[in-house]
C-alpha cells in the first residue's frame, strides 16, 4: 500500500475488558503504522479504562448500541479525520491482526473499495457450531443470488475499506445485523468489494451471543432484514 495512506483500526467493544488490552497489542505489534481508535459501546465492566490505558483513541458512547452503532460511530470518526482506509477488528480477539496484510493487498490488486475476510473460501480448521454453519451458508446462497457475486463468509466482520465505503458507512451503516446488510448496501450503492481467506481464532474470552437455539431465528431474522435492503433506495457512489 501507499505509505502516505492513512489507516485506522477500529475495535468495537462491549464488555470486553478481559480481551481488550491483548487485541490492542497485537494491532500495534502487527501494524505499528496504523493508528488505532477503540469505539467501548456502552460496556457496563472497564473496557473503556483498559483501552485508554493502552494509550489509543477511545469513544465512549452513553449507552450500548450494538455493533452497528459501534461500527459507524467509528466510520464518522475515520471520515472527519480524513483516513484513507479503515479496518474493523473485533474486540474478542477473533480477527487476527497478522492477516491485515491480506485484506489490503486485495484492496490493492483488486481494485476494490472493499475487502472481507472469509473463513470459509478455503478449510482453514475454524471451528463452528454446525447450526451456525447451516445459518452462514444458507445466508451466503441468498446474498450470493442478490448480489450477483458469490460471498462466502456474510457474517464475517474483519473489513478494509477505502473512502468511497468509508463515507458511505459514516452516513448509511446497518444497525440490526450490520455484516450481511453491508454486504447488500455495498451492491446497491455500486461499490465493490471482494473476499480474501483468512484465518481466524475463538474468542479470547466470553461467549458469542448467537446460541445454537438461537441460530435458526437468527438466520431468519437477517433473511428478512436483507430483503427489506434489497428493495431501499441507496446513493449510487460509482463515479462520484
Amino acid at each position: 500500500m501507499n505509505r502516505l495512506e492513512r489507516i485506522l483500526v477500529i475495535i468495537p467493544a462491549y464488555n470486553e475488558e478481559d480481551s481488550i488490552g491483548r487485541v490492542i497489542e497485537d494491532v500495534r505489534t502487527n501494524c505499528p503504522q496504523m493508528d488505532i481508535l477503540v469505539v467501548n459501546d456502552g460496556s457496563a465492566d472497564h473496557t473503556s479504562d483498559r483501552a485508554r490505558a493502552s494509550g489509543v483513541v477511545v469513544l465512549d458512547l452513553p449507552f450500548n448500541l450494538g455493533i452497528g452503532g459501534g461500527m459507524q460511530t467509528g466510520y464518522k470518526y475515520a471520515a472527519e479525520k480524513g483516513y484513507d482506509i479503515a479496518i474493523q477488528v473485533d474486540g474478542d480477539g477473533q480477527h487476527d491482526p497478522k492477516e491485515i496484510p491480506k485484506l489490503l493487498q486485495t484492496l490493492e490488486e483488486r481494485k476494490v473499495d472493499v475487502a472481507i475476510g472469509s473463513r470459509f473460501i478455503t478449510d482453514l480448521e475454524y471451528k463452528a457450531t454446525t447450526m451456525r454453519r447451516v445459518g452462514i451458508t444458507v445466508l451466503s446462497k441468498v446474498i450470493s443470488i442478490m448480489v450477483r457475486q458469490k460471498i462466502t463468509d456474510p457474517t464475517s466482520g474483519f473489513r478494509a475499506s477505502r473512502r468511497k465505503a468509508i463515507q458511505l458507512f459514516a452516513v448509511n451503516y446497518p444497525q440490526d445485523y450490520p455484516e450481511p446488510e453491508v454486504v447488500v448496501l455495498l451492491s446497491k450503492s455500486g461499490l465493490k468489494m471482494a473476499e480474501v481467506p483468512v484465518k481466524m481464532s475463538q474468542r479470547y474470552s466470553g461467549e458469542s451471543s448467537i446460541t445454537k437455539i438461537r441460530s435458526i431465528y437468527y438466520m431468519v431474522k437477517v433473511l428478512l432484514a436483507i430483503f427489506v435492503d434489497w428493495f431501499k433506495k441507496y446513493p449510487l457512489l460509482i463515479g462520484e
